[in-house]
This record gives structure tokens, C-alpha cells and sequence, in this order.
């Protein structure tokens, strides 16, 4: 497997790879494994982005491989890809990143809404289920009151 974080600010690569690795990962291994395994490549990109000199404003893209085994996440750091985009290089990729947060922001914003919509749905259904039951309930007793 392959996780890609696509294109993130440095300063937030660390929430960036745990929810991509949480996404890949989700139902086949233990939520408590993506945390240490999101933990242990993020303090390796911490200790790669030192060295390379990554300030906290600039643009960054991880690939790295992995597999799973034995319930654990497994990093293939040989292929480890950093790339690195320097804001003073790329003020309108730094720019565009800005515009990509924003959205990700309302996007969650969205889904927050329709999980409560969905919600508030189901709770409506469970409520209709419920009355039907009591109709039925209702309706049988009548049957058997007039075969009296």
C-alpha cells in the first residue's frame, strides 16, 4: 500500500499523514496501530524535514510504501519521497494551499452537517417504526375484541 499526502503545509504534515494512514487503514488494523505507526513516521519526516531546512510555511508532498503484518503497519522507508515546494520559491503554490485549507475546512464543516442531518433522520424513522408497531398493536387488538 501506498500512502500520498498530497499537497500539505509543513506546519501540518503530522494531522495530514494520520488521517490519510486512518483512511487507508480503516477496518484492517487496530486504530491504536495507525496512531503509533502515524507517530513513528511523522517523528521520521520531523528528523528528514530538519535536515532538508523546511520552514513551517512551505509546501510539502509525502509518499512513502508500507504494508501490513500481523495487525502492524510495516514503513518501506527506501521509498520514502519528500517534496518540497519553499514559499519563497512558490508564493502562488503557498497561495493555492491557502484556498485548498479553506475548502478542506468547509468540507468538513459540510459532512458535519449531513452527519447530523442523517442523524436527526434516523432518530425521524425510528419514531415512525415505532407508531407503526403501536398501530399494529392497536389494529390487533381490535381484531380480537370484535371475535369476541
Amino acid at each position: 500500500m501506498r500512502l500520498s499526502s498530497g499537497y500539505v503545509r509543513a506546519s501540518g504534515y503530522a494531522h495530514k499523514v494520520r488521517r490519510v494512514l486512518f483512511a487507508l487503514t480503516k477496518g484492517k488494523v487496530d486504530p491504536k496501530e495507525v496512531v503509533r505507526a502515524a507517530g513513528e513516521l511523522n517523528q521520521r519526516l520531523f528528523e528528514k524535514f530538519q535536515e532538508m531546512g523546511v520552514a513551517k510555511e512551505d509546501v510539502v508532498r509525502i509518499t512513502v510504501d508500507f504494508n501490513i503484518s500481523n495487525g502492524q503497519i510495516v514503513w518501506d522507508y527506501d521509498s520514502l519521497k519528500v517534496e518540497v515546494y519553499k514559499k519563497s520559491e512558490e508564493e502562488r503554490l503557498a497561495k493555492a494551499m491557502e484556498e485548498v485549507e479553506e475548502r478542506e475546512r468547509e468540507l468538513e464543516e459540510k459532512v458535519k452537517a449531513i452527519e447530523e442531518l442523517s442523524l436527526s433522520i434516523k432518530k425521524l424513522v425510528d419514531e415512525l417504526t415505532e407508531k407503526i408497531e403501536e398501530l399494529k398493536q392497536e389494529h390487533t387488538s381490535l381484531r380480537l375484541k370484535a371475535e369476541e
